[in-house]
């Protein structure tokens, strides 16, 4: 998929990006190589559930 236009985070930045969960299209800086995942999307899944939602117990 070609990615073009900015970014949907920061506005400012040309989108070289596509979150694997939401699809927002993002610069390098709103993206996180590892899990595939916008800053924001990121933030919100914990680390070793593979990017899925946070669980609570």
């Amino acid at each position: 998929m070609s990615v073009s236009g900015l970014c949907q985070v920061c506005e400012v930045e040309p989108a070289t990006h596509d979150c694997a969960r939401c699809g927002t299209f993002v610069c390098d800086n709103h993206f996180h190589r590892t899990s595939g995942l916008c800053s924001q999307c990121a933030s919100e899944s914990s680390p070793g559930e593979g990017g899925g939602p946070a669980r609570k117990f």
